[in-house]
């Protein structure tokens, strides 16, 4: 039987070796553990091997390796670019199973008796901030906006932050927070008033003049909309930035009012907040994980 090999640093080592066995297996594990945790990066050739401490003809056989087995087991696919910026990417699957296990969870716990609060709003603060829960909705709600190039997910605080902070990793981009005041130390600011939708009160939020490039393409994500006043205004005020607004995610939204102050948005969940109150996932997550299948 033919002794398998592999060339590192230039030379033809044997692969049964125990040691080089178990140096292999410790750089496949670093390798892939790397990728999995910077999704949607370019990471460059010379950077990973400088990590693993491998020469670059080691590591590109190891990426082949790792590239089988993510892509054979449905987790993603890794792309490779050549030449002087080439590097490597990995972009993940949506993982349908997490997904509708995780909806499934969030259906239960919202329609727990004790979440109406005194004034008929959806308490949901404590399953925001577990990121046990809000992961893999983060990921699911950037599934759908793979293709777009996506420079910045924006959210208002407080509420909106885990989620936006799951999809922007999910993304492999940064988060910009919209604020609801102005604040001294974030430099000069524009800010806008606006009617809520859901406490038809006027409120006002202000981002910093450098908190975003001009011409930059964002993706508004919030954790609930009824009318879709905080939406509208957010499109607004980043409009004045010179922004474009490609899309808006919220986790849940409300059923009625149907026509909403903001188009092209994506809720995770919908609330029939007549009574009795329901939450079920929306009608494009039901078509995209396939609930009701078996698991």
């Amino acid at each position: 039987m033919p002794v398998t090999s592999f060339r590192e640093g230039g030379n033809t080592t044997d692969i049964k070796s125990p040691s080089r066995m178990r140096d292999r297996y410790k750089r496949l594990i670093g390798l892939t553990g790397y990728l999995l945790d910077h999704p949607r990066l370019q990471l460059s050739l010379t950077e990973l091997s400088g990590l693993l401490n491998v020469a670059k003809s080691t590591l590109s056989e190891d990426l082949m390796f790792v590239k089988d087995v993510l892509e054979s087991t449905g987790r993603g696919r890794v792309m490779t670019q050549v030449g002087v910026q080439g590097g490597v990417v990995y972009l993940p699957n949506l993982d349908r199973i997490r997904a509708r296990s995780s909806l499934k969870t969030w259906v239960e716990r919202l329609m727990e008796p004790d979440r109406l609060t005194a004034d008929g709003f959806l308490y949901m603060t404590d399953l925001l901030f577990d990121p046990k829960l809000v992961e893999p909705l983060g990921e699911l709600l950037a599934s759908s906006f793979t293709e777009c190039r996506v420079d910045s997910v924006v959210t208002v605080e407080t509420k909106g932050i885990p989620l936006a902070m799951a999809c922007a990793r999910a993304l492999g981009t940064e988060v910009v927070l919209i604020r609801r005041d102005s604040r001294l130390s974030e430099g000069s600011a524009l800010s806008i008033n606006y009617l809520s939708g859901s406490s038809r009160r006027i409120q006002s939020m202000s981002l910093s003049r450098r908190a975003l490039k001009s011409g930059s393409s964002v993706l508004f994500v919030d954790d609930f909309m009824k009318a879709g006043g905080t939406a509208r205004a957010a499109a607004d005020l980043l409009g004045e930035f010179g922004a474009t607004v490609i899309g808006v995610g919220v986790l849940v939204a409300t059923r009625e009012p149907a026509h909403k102050l903001i188009d092209n948005f994506w809720s995770l969940l919908e609330w029939h907040d007549n009574a009795p109150s329901q939450v079920v996932p929306s009608e494009w997550v039901n078509a995209l994980c396939r609930i009701g299948e078996e698991q």
